[in-house]
């Protein structure tokens, strides 16, 4: 006989030989289906990506075979499942906020993973395959906070970032082996959490004679540098700055019942205001080397309130606020660009990402970029939409059966495999 206490409490039972077999068999089997899975010559992943606009879940089924440079992917099917006013409205009660509930962090963990099982759950009978057929789900999760050294300015303490939707409920409530909470690995490797697009650009769309500039425009604006060279020493990714994410703030602030600004359809009767444009570019992230990461914690509507008050544009009208909004990440691309351009030959820039569908910030990069040819990742046969969530479905590839990318010894880019695990037993 034992005996163990559990909240202070004695609790006895037998250990027999028959007990501890039951157990170990159980761990047993779920060791060896994350084995076999694992080794499948070709392997069914979903891969899910929640942003900072929080419109929707965005769940891509793809099929792997190999990993690597020898990466073979095939986007099966794809969709944006809606989340309700009410998810919503709790998720952005703790976002990017530097004090909140904290028992509402942790019930939210909890919800955000159930609730995106349930929308998995869905996907996958609307899409005619059953839980079984699928091998494993990357989740990215929902960030509610980013916090690298160069935003928090705190001494002596680290990088952080925290995603929730906590990967072992995702398991449990689909049945699917689950790898999440993937940018923990790249801060404790030395890494600032972000961004994460290096890995799978280089293994998805590196070409040979072709320089590319992969931009994704979410949130935050990104994009990752490709050499035609296939020289990987060369290769980074950086944030660049916001993308969609102040003019979507605003607009859900100051426009009932609208998320984001549909065909640019406020910034475009606006007229942009040049004293505003020039303050709110004034903040040193601009300026700093590549690669760099930031967030909505920097990049907030306290951060326009304080730009207006400097510039004296307080009674600026909404429709001229977006459109100064518009331009304002519109020059942050351009000029990201633009710092790079001299060493490239003839790049061709990919795009993706909910800003790629804003006609007056394409508008505006086209006509500040002359010489560089635009196209999506449509035509390397991604769906732009898709494309985050293929990219952390990749990276549950390579931690399954790949190896370490070799991107040399530097800062911001350890060579690592991400995600950590959850049985669904």
């Amino acid at each position: 006989m034992q005996r163990v206490f559990y909240d202070g409490l004695p609790l006895i039972f037998k250990t027999t030989r028959t007990f501890r077999y039951q157990i170990l068999k159980a761990m047993k089997n779920q060791i060896e289906n994350l084995y076999q899975r694992s080794n499948k010559e070709e392997k069914l992943i979903i891969g899910l990506m929640s942003g900072t606009s929080m419109d929707g879940l965005d769940i891509a089924l793809s099929s792997f075979k190999g990993s690597g440079a020898n990466t073979q992917i095939k986007l099966l099917k794809f969709k944006t499942a809606d989340y309700t006013d009410t998810f919503r409205k709790q998720v952005k009660s703790i976002f990017s906020k530097r004090e909140v509930d904290l028992e509402m962090v942790c019930l939210m963990n909890e919800q955000v993973a159930i609730t995106h099982a349930k929308l998995i759950n869905e996907a996958i009978a609307e899409w005619g395959y059953t839980n079984e057929d699928i091998d494993f789900i990357a989740s990215h999760g929902q960030t509610i906070y980013h916090a690298p050294k160069s935003l928090h300015k705190r001494a002596g303490l680290p990088n952080g970032t925290l995603q929730i939707g906590d990967g072992d409920h995702i398991a449990v409530h689909t049945g699917i082996i689950t790898l999440s909470d993937f940018r923990q690995k790249h801060i404790a490797a030395g890494g600032e959490g972000a961004p994460l697009a290096v890995y799978g650009d280089y293994l998805i769309f590196s070409k040979q004679g072709e320089d590319r500039i992969m931009l994704n425009i979410g949130g935050i604006a990104n994009y990752t540098y490709l050499p035609g060279d296939l020289d990987s020493s060369k290769v980074f990714s950086t944030d660049i700055g916001p993308g969609n994410t102040l003019m979507d703030q605003y607009v859900q602030k100051h426009f009932e019942g609208l998320y984001y600004d549909k065909d640019a359809a406020i910034s475009k009767s606006g007229t942009v205001n040049e004293a505003l444009l020039d303050e709110l570019s004034k903040d040193p992230f601009f300026a700093a080397d590549f690669p760099k990461t930031t967030g909505p914690e920097l990049f907030s509507l306290g951060y326009l309130e304080q730009a207006q008050q400097k510039s004296s544009t307080t009674d600026l009208s909404k429709q001229d606020v977006m459109a100064t909004l518009c331009h304002l990440s519109a020059k942050g691309i351009i000029e990201s660009i633009q710092r790079v351009l001299p060493n490239l030959s003839k790049p061709v820039l990919y795009l993706s990402g909910g800003g790629m569908h804003n006609p007056l910030l394409l508008s505006l990069l086209r006509e500040a970029l002359p010489q560089i040819a635009f196209k999506t990742t449509h035509d390397l046969e991604i769906n732009p939409d898709a494309k985050e969530a293929v990219l952390f479905a990749l990276l549950a590839n390579e931690t399954l059966t790949g190896g370490e990318i070799n991107f040399g010894n530097r800062e911001g880019v350890p060579s690592i495999c991400m995600g950590k695990i959850s049985l669904p037993k």
